[in-house]
């Protein structure tokens, strides 16, 4: 494996916590997601559902696109 590469991945589920000073949301499994600069974070609330792609990169799970689940 190479230390440089990023791991792709997706999540699914409700958001629990949003944090604007940390620039994260928790979701309902207990993980956290780091948002990118360009994510609007007072669009976001606590028991929205949303549909994430990430890269961890650093030992973070970053948001690379994310969609609201109507």
């Amino acid at each position: 494996m190479l230390s440089g590469m990023a791991l792709a991945g997706q999540a699914e589920g409700t958001i629990k916590q949003v944090s604007k000073e940390n620039m994260t949301l928790t979701l309902d499994n207990g993980k956290s997601y780091k948002l990118n600069a360009e994510m609007d974070v007072d669009a976001l609330s606590a028991g929205m559902e949303v549909v994430i792609a990430y890269d961890v990169t650093g030992g973070e799970n970053v948001i690379t696109d994310m969609q609201v689940v109507e």
